[in-house]
């Protein structure tokens, strides 16, 4: 007959830093030594009226360590790896206790994480700030703190949106050469215009380049 007694708590074997917890001899569930402290199991307690509790923080651990897996593979937002572990099947509840307990330990942080994109893809790709707040929407991020990181970057690594610009643009019409003036000079603007700069700075660097659109 079941007594719903706990009979071990001892290390998960394929899982580190996790304890299994039998239940009258039988496992019940891989939990973190947190979650074993947050309800109080103890080995000779009784868990009847706790078997809810057990099984969500469960799934959390299950959950918590595959986004753990998710962001040693590549840094997300916390929107973005929310929606990615939803997507995957996950339940929301389960997914924003982890997601929780990531961003109170510090693994999960937008702030970092937008000043990261901000300084990649400003610095590496020579994208504009619309351009990188476009991205940094797409990956969920708010706009006040991707309007902070961008601008925080910008400043600190004295990025110029002119020289951005004109540099982009040069390398550009290495590859337009051989166009007529005219297709050459609409074949730049579009580009330039597509990769988010301002159309003042494309003007007045079309123009230095001595490409401006008549």
């Amino acid at each position: 007959m079941s007594q719903n007694v706990i009979t071990h708590i001892t290390p998960a074997p394929r899982h580190p830093g996790r304890f299994t917890v039998s239940v009258d001899g039988r496992i019940a569930a891989v939990l973190s030594f947190d979650a074993i402290e947050k309800l109080s199991l103890v080995v000779g307690d009784c868990v009847a009226g706790k078997e809810h509790a057990i099984e969500f923080e469960a799934r959390v651990v299950k959950v918590y360590d595959r986004a753990l897996n998710m962001l040693a593979f590549r840094a997300r937002s916390s929107r973005e790896l929310a929606r990615s572990l939803v997507q995957k099947g996950e339940e929301k509840a389960h997914v924003d206790r982890a997601i929780e307990k990531l961003t109170e330990q510090g693994l999960l942080n937008d702030e970092a994480f937008a000043a990261s994109f901000t300084r990649s893809k400003a610095l590496g790709a020579g994208q504009s700030k619309r351009r990188v707040q476009q991205g940094l929407a797409k990956k969920g991020v708010a706009r006040d703190v991707s309007d902070a990181a961008i601008a925080t970057v910008f400043d600190e690594e004295g990025i110029d949106q002119h020289t951005l610009v004109l540099d982009a643009a040069s390398k550009k019409l290495r590859s337009l050469t051989t166009l007529e003036p005219l297709v050459r000079r609409r074949r730049l603007y579009a580009f330039l215009a597509r990769r988010g700069y301002e159309l003042d700075d494309i003007r007045s660097v079309m123009s230095e380049l001595g490409e401006e659109l008549r």
